[in-house]
């Protein structure tokens, strides 16, 4: 999973859903964080979905309206998020 900061509009969704794999930076933009609960601000960054949280995440990619979180699978299929 990982979040176009380009496209992010910073409305929160993704934070208030799954606030465990998302949060703000100070830029106002939405990043991901890892298992370490460290964000990834490089441009491009992934961190797997821990299980308990896909639904989160997923609704998450499919509600956000920078329509800029993109979910794949293992095999790099797009499960969710913009083109999916």
């Amino acid at each position: 999973m990982r979040v176009d900061q380009a496209e992010c509009t910073g409305d929160g969704l993704c934070v208030q859903l799954a606030p465990t794999v998302f949060e703000f930076d100070i830029d106002g933009l939405a990043y991901v964080k890892g298992a370490d609960g460290e964000l990834r601000t490089r441009a491009g960054a992934s961190v797997p979905v821990p299980l308990p949280l896909v639904d989160d995440v997923v609704a998450a990619a499919d509600d956000c309206p920078g329509s800029c979180i993109y979910v794949e699978r293992p095999d790099g299929t797009l499960e969710a998020g913009p083109g999916s």
